[in-house]
Formats: C-alpha cells, sequence, structure tokens
C-alpha cells in the first residue's frame, strides 16, 4: 500500500476538519474530483486509509477474560470491564468511524461507475471498496446489532437521519459484497501493491461471516458454508504458517503469506501505537515510555502450557535496561513491574507512535481454526481434516497433535487454540459472543477486584449516545 501513504497521510491530517466542514469537501469533489483513473485510484486509497476504523483491542480484551485496564488509566476501560456500561463510554464509541469508512467505499462503489477509465481496472477497484465496506459492516452488526445499512454515498447532513435495519438485511449486504468481490478480485498483487484486498481476502471474510452466523446452532446450514468458503482459501495454495509464530508478526511478514487482511503501517512514518500502548507502564525501552494501557489476565497467561512458543511472543516477562534487569509479574497490582503484550511491538521504531508492524484482520492461522471448527460440527466428530487444520497450527506452536477426541472436547480445544493463537488481534469478543460464552467467561475472571456485572443484554454494546444525539432516528439496545 505504499503508493497510498501520501493520500493516507493527507486524510489523518485533515480528519477533523472532514466532519466539521462536509459542505465546502462535497462541493469541491463534485466539481473537481471523479475524473480520472488516478482519482479513482485516490477515492480508494481514501477508503483504505480508515480501515482501522471500528478497531479497538482494549473493548475486544478487557471486555472479555484476556486483559485488565490499570486502574489508574482512563476511567472508560475500568468501567467497560466491570461491565458498569452506559452509552456514553468513550472506548465503545466505533459507530461514527465505521460510518465515515462506509462513506468512502460507498464513494468509490457508486462514483467510479462513471468514469473512463479502464474497465477490469474499474471493476477491481469496486470490489477491493466492496471487501471494506462489508468488513465495516461486519464489525458493526457483531457490536452493535441492528445499524443502519446506508449503500449510497451521502453528501449532505439530510442524509444522516436514518433508521436501524435489522441485522439479517445487514448480513444479507455483507455477503452479496463479499460474493460479487470474490468473483472480481485476483488472488494474488505484485509485491509494489501488496495489502490491497484479494479473492482470499473476500473468501476468508466470508467463512468468517458463516461461522458468525452459525453460532452455537447444532444442524445450521451456515457451518457448511464456512467449510467451504475456508477450504477454498486452503485450497488456493496462496497462503501458508511461517514456520516461526514469531515471523507472523515481524516488520518482514507485511504482505506475507499468512496476513490475509492486514492493517500495514510504516516504521516512524505512519505507525501504530500497540507495542508501547499495551507496554509496561513508564518502562523506557519504549519511546516515550511505556503506557501501559492493560495487562494480560492469569487466566490467559496460565492456559499456555510450557511448551508453547507463542507465550513469549506474545508476552514481555522481562526487560533489560542499562545492563539492569526488570522481572514482570502477572499479578503484582504495580503496573510497572506487570507482564505486558508485545505481540505487535515493533522494537525499531524511534517515535511514538512509530510502529511499523501489520496489524492481523485475518491470518490463514484463523482460517484454519475456522475450517477445523466448522468440520466438526457438519459430520458431528472430529474428521481427519479437520484434526490436520488444528494441528497444523498447534505443531507450528510446538505443541503435540490432537487425537481421538470428542465431538466436544474437539470443539473446546478449537475454542482454546483460537484464544492462544489470535489474542490481541480482535478475535476474543467476537468469539465468546457466537458461540455463547462470553457471560461465563467475564463471570469467572475476577481477579483484581473485577466483580464484573454483566448482563445477557452486553452480548450488544449501547448506540453511543452522541451518535443518539445526531441522529434522533437511532433507537437504542434493549437494557442500556
Amino acid at each position: 500500500m505504499k503508493k497510498y501513504l501520501i493520500a493516507v497521510l493527507s486524510l489523518l491530517t485533515l480528519s477533523c476538519e472532514e466532519q466539521l466542514d462536509l459542505g465546502p469537501v462535497a462541493n469541491l469533489t463534485d466539481v473537481t474530483f471523479f475524473k480520472t483513473a488516478e482519482d479513482a485510484e485516490a477515492a480508494l486509497g481514501a477508503a483504505y486509509a480508515v480501515m482501522n476504523a471500528p478497531i479497538d483491542q482494549s473493548l475486544d480484551m478487557t471486555s472479555t477474560d484476556d486483559a485488565i485496564p490499570f486502574l489508574t488509566g482512563a476511567a472508560d476501560r475500568p468501567l467497560l470491564w466491570r461491565y458498569n456500561l452506559v452509552s456514553t463510554n468513550t472506548i465503545i464509541s466505533s459507530f461514527a468511524p465505521a460510518y465515515i469508512a462506509i462513506n468512502r467505499s460507498n464513494i468509490v462503489i457508486n462514483r467510479l461507475k462513471d468514469i473512463p477509465m479502464d474497465e477490469g481496472l474499474k471493476s477491481r477497484y469496486i470490489a477491493e471498496a466492496k471487501v471494506l465496506r462489508a468488513l465495516h459492516y461486519f464489525n458493526l452488526v457483531r457490536l452493535y446489532g441492528d445499524v443502519p445499512l446506508v449503500t449510497s454515498e451521502t453528501v449532505s447532513l439530510d442524509g444522516l437521519n436514518v433508521e436501524r435495519d435489522p441485522m439479517e438485511k445487514v448480513y444479507e449486504q455483507i455477503e452479496a459484497d463479499l460474493k460479487e468481490a470474490e468473483a472480481v478480485l485476483p488472488k494474488t498483487y505484485p509485491v509494489s501493491e501488496s495489502g490491497r484486498m484479494t479473492q482470499g481476502a473476500a473468501k476468508g471474510m466470508l467463512a468468517k461471516v458463516y461461522l458468525t452466523r452459525a453460532g452455537s446452532t447444532n444442524g445450521s446450514p451456515y457451518w457448511a458454508q464456512a467449510v467451504a468458503k475456508a477450504k477454498e482459501v486452503i485450497d488456493s495454495g496462496v497462503y501458508d504458517l511461517y514456520e516461526n509464530f514469531s515471523d507472523a508478526f515481524a516488520l518482514t511478514a507485511r504482505g506475507g503469506k499468512e496476513n490475509i487482511i492486514e492493517i500495514q503501517y510504516l516504521t516512524d512514518i505512519r505507525g501504530h501505537n500497540l507495542g508501547r500502548g499495551f507496554g509496561v507502564r513508564s518502562a523506557p525501552i519504549y519511546p516515550g515510555g511505556g503506557a501501559g494501557i492493560a495487562r494480560p489476565t492469569a487466566s490467559l497467561f496460565n492456559a499456555y502450557s510450557a511448551a508453547d512458543k507463542r507465550k513469549a511472543v506474545t508476552f514481555l516477562t522481562s526487560f533489560v535496561f542499562n545492563g539492569a534487569t526488570t522481572n514482570l509479574s502477572i499479578d503484582n497490582p504495580d503496573p510497572t513491574k506487570a507482564v505486558a503484550f508485545q505481540k505487535l511491538w515493533d522494537k525499531t521504531a524511534k517515535t511514538n507512535p512509530g510502529e511499523g508492524t501489520s496489524v492481523p484482520i485475518l491470518r490463514y492461522a484463523d482460517v484454519l481454526l475456522m475450517y477445523a471448527e466448522a468440520l466438526n460440527e457438519v459430520s458431528s466428530a472430529p474428521t481427519p481434516e479437520a484434526y490436520a487444520a488444528l494441528n497444523k497450527v498447534r505443531q507450528r506452536a510446538g505443541l503435540d497433535k490432537l487425537t481421538g477426541l470428542t465431538y466436544q472436547a474437539f470443539k473446546e480445544a478449537v475454542w482454546l487454540e483460537r484464544r492462544l493463537e489470535l489474542v490481541f488481534e480482535g478475535s476474543r469478543r467476537f468469539d465468546l459472543v457466537r458461540t455463547g460464552r462470553l457471560l461465563d467467561a467475564v463471570k469467572a475472571e475476577t481477579s483484581f477486584g473485577r466483580n464484573p456485572t454483566i448482563q445477557p443484554f452486553h452480548v450488544l454494546l449501547p448506540i453511543p449516545q452522541s451518535d443518539r444525539d445526531s441522529n434522533p432516528k437511532l433507537t437504542q439496545n434493549p437494557g442500556y
């Protein structure tokens, strides 16, 4: 995505202005833009620039059993962690950023058809935008349930007052976008174009959509559909696991064989802050010192066996600075002595935020585990193919192959593997909700005086109050 860098940086600089002054921007665009292939590419770059709109690792982990927010940090994180959750909590405010991103995708989808340019390239750009739109809507329905389904460009404030549509209708649009995209997108791109949406991205997302829609329903037809799409990704021959788990998150993995959908960053140019942000509080090993947003739970940390190679990659348990070693603890309440997440930490970054490691949205390991889980459901027992997919992930982690499991034991083994493999990648909350385990998992995690007041309605987040103030037609989810 290097060719989009200038557009990305410009959009980040103008993000506040675009919300405050929509009219002039729209008028300027109508007159001077969407005339050439270069304009089409820039518009698509703008859609990619906000690809991370609904992603928040602290939301995923502190609302589950994976992380504990430091109680001296932002007040809204401990409130979410304890499920004292109200609609003004800033950590759950993914609604508006997602719709800004959706609108940019809609612009590409709606406007490019009138641009005189190569028809094949035009179709591909539109297909890429459809995958991006599907991604944002998929996150929205999983977080909030019913949401407004907007598939045309919003050009004025008059278009902002829209009602929520049923989840079923939104899922139908997600599925349609992904099916249309997979028929158009290429399997791969040249290295210079890495990071763009591919056929495998559309198929892999479809597999996850079907897995999510199957939920915890035995005999759901979505299980077989998840199997079919995951197998298409596996059989494509495009993707594979790196030999070492750590290599999947290295700077050299950008555009690599394991990342099916990723957000690419450039060290000290356009970086993220996930290593320092979730690093050891005040530790001098990060530019500006560690922020210490949240620490891993003991239940997560101790779920890794001694043989699991992923543990050392995922967690920082000690560090050396100026020749002195600081050992970190999983239960010491001192945030400067707490074990930290380091999975996505770019240790070469010199600025804050400047970390350039890619943030994975969908990895090949995820597809293998989806395939194993769905096959087990379809066959009501683990098949040899299901074992092969699960064990491929386990063996890379240094673990023994599993054999001889019952249907239920295999299902639980896959669930555990997903937790250990995909932590810090935005999967835990979605996995717990779709399998009906969120309440039990949260209630079981009571360390550091959590005492969560979680209720069944908490499987959906509240519609942010700021968005309801802007759009009176938005109703609130039950319980809030």
